[in-house]
C-alpha cells in the first residue's frame, strides 16, 4: 500500500486541484481519474485517425479529472495520430481587434486610438492565445509546434503536415480558402470538439466564405514591423458570425456524419471537416440571408 502523502507545511498554501466530481453523473465521484490511455482509446472510438490530420477545440473542465491536465489531453491525441498524424488547435488572439467593436465590455471612445497605438504587435512566437483554452496554449507552446501568422485568427500546428497548414496565412480571407481552414479542407482533415458543441466549430466558418454574397466588414489589429515595431493594419473580410451554429451543428447531426460519445466525463464529437463544411455551405444559403437578398 503506497503511505499517504505528509500534510502540507503549517502556513503554506495548498493549491486547489481539479475536482474529483467534476462532470460526474449527480455531481458524485467519478469511477475513476482518466489518463492518457483512457482518453486516448476513447478519442480512437470517435474515429481519430492514425497518420491523420484533426482540428481539436476543446473545453477540458467537461472532461472531468484527468490526471496530468492538458498535457495528457495532447499526449493522448497524439498517441492515436501517431508520428505520421497532425494536430492542429486555433490560438486566436480575439482582444487584438478594433476596440470600436468590443461590446463585453465596451470602451470609451478616447481609449480607441491609444488601444491601436499600444498593443503589441502579434508575434506568433510569444502572443498567447485567448479563450482558446488549456489544451491549445498546451499544444502552441509544445517543441516543434508552428503557429500561423495571423495576428487575430492564427492556428498552431503540430506533425509532420504543420508547416504546410500554418505558412502563408492571409491577413483578409482569414478563414477562407487559403486560411489553414482551407488548407484542412484540402487535406481532408477531420474536426474534434472535446467538451464543446459545434458554436466552437470554427470550421463551420470556412463556409460563410462559399456563399453567393457575405456580409462585409472592416477588421484591424496590431501587426509587427519588419524591425520589431508595432503598426496597425486594416483590412476587409468576411463578417464572420457563429450565433447559428449550435442550430447547424443540430441540424448537421441529423444527417449522421458526426460520431458522438464519451470522453473523459464529457462529450466528444467527431467529423471529417469536408463534410461539416459542405453541410454548412448549404444550409447557410437556406438560413441566412445575403447582401444581394
Amino acid at each position: 500500500m503506497t503511505p499517504a502523502p505528509p500534510p502540507p507545511a503549517p502556513g503554506r498554501p495548498v493549491a486547489p486541484g481539479p475536482s474529483a466530481t467534476s462532470g460526474a453523473p449527480g455531481g458524485g465521484a467519478a469511477a475513476r481519474p482518466h489518463t492518457r490511455a483512457s482518453l486516448a482509446a476513447q478519442v480512437h472510438e470517435l474515429g481519430v485517425r492514425p497518420g491523420g490530420i484533426v482540428l481539436v477545440h476543446a473545453g477540458l473542465r467537461a472532461l472531468g479529472f484527468v490526471c496530468g491536465g492538458p498535457q495528457t489531453v495532447a499526449l493522448a491525441l497524439r498517441d492515436v495520430l501517431g508520428p505520421e498524424g497532425t494536430l492542429v488547435v486555433p490560438t486566436h488572439t480575439p482582444e487584438n481587434s478594433d476596440p470600436a467593436g468590443w461590446s463585453n465590455p465596451p470602451v470609451p471612445m478616447h481609449w480607441w486610438p491609444v488601444i491601436r497605438a499600444e498593443t503589441p504587435g502579434f508575434d506568433p512566437a510569444v502572443t498567447p492565445s485567448r479563450f482558446m483554452g488549456a489544451l491549445a496554449e498546451t499544444v502552441r507552446g509544445w517543441p516543434g509546434a508552428r503557429r500561423s501568422d495571423h495576428p487575430h485568427v492564427s492556428f498552431a500546428a503540430l506533425g509532420p503536415a504543420a508547416e504546410e497548414i500554418v505558412a502563408g496565412h492571409p491577413l483578409a480571407d482569414m478563414l477562407g480558402p487559403g486560411s489553414p481552414l482551407g488548407r484542412l479542407y484540402d487535406l481532408d482533415a477531420d474536426v474534434l470538439l472535446l467538451g464543446v458543441d459545434h458554436g466552437c466549430n470554427t470550421s463551420l466558418h470556412l463556409a460563410e466564405y462559399r456563399q453567393a454574397a457575405p456580409p462585409r466588414e472592416r477588421v484591424g489589429a496590431a501587426v509587427r514591423t519588419p524591425g520589431g515595431g508595432q503598426d496597425w493594419a486594416w483590412w476587409e473580410d468576411v463578417a464572420i458570425d457563429s450565433a447559428d451554429f449550435p442550430r447547424l451543428g443540430a441540424d448537421l447531426e441529423a444527417t449522421g456524419v458526426v460520431r458522438i460519445g464519451p470522453v473523459g466525463d464529457g462529450t466528444g464529437r467527431s467529423m471529417r471537416q469536408r463534410a461539416a463544411v459542405d453541410f454548412a455551405v448549404d444550409w447557410l444559403a437556406r438560413n441566412r440571408r445575403t447582401e444581394e437578398a
